[in-house]
């Protein structure tokens, strides 16, 4: 009986371990295809990422919360810098600001609702 329990707990403790070695394997192999990815990107660029930053902060002062560079289908596809600013009112102002030229080419406020679906957007492509 008691070697039977052993052998048991031992089984599930070995099922547990796989389980996180599967996850932290995908994990890994998502991690390495966005680099590989943002490296593709980022040769296309003109303009590099702080540059990017400092016409943004311009455009819209506060604090940075997120940024990529990233195609953006709703332009047609066009490669641009994607910033979450929060600013003095505490809401979210979202830049994007094109990565061959340097301009601006959105610029909106983000309600509560929108950075709620951004986030639920963001955690299924990862």
């Amino acid at each position: 009986m008691k070697i039977n329990n052993i052998l048991k707990r031992s089984a599930f403790t070995l099922f547990v371990i796989a389980g996180f070695v599967g996850v932290s394997t995908s994990v890994a192999n998502a991690q390495e295809k966005n680099e590989k990815q943002n490296s593709k990107l980022a040769a296309k660029a003109r303009i590099t990422l702080s540059e990017a930053r400092e016409i943004a902060l311009k455009a819209a002062p506060g604090k940075v919360e997120g940024e990529e560079l990233e195609m953006e289908a709703k332009l047609r596809k066009t490669l641009v810098y994607s910033f979450d600013i929060r600013n003095s009112k505490g809401t979210i102002t979202e830049i994007w600001v094109s990565a061959k030229t340097g301009k601006i080419l959105h610029k909106a406020e983000e309600t509560a609702e929108d950075e709620a679906k951004e986030r639920e957007r963001d955690t299924k492509k990862n």
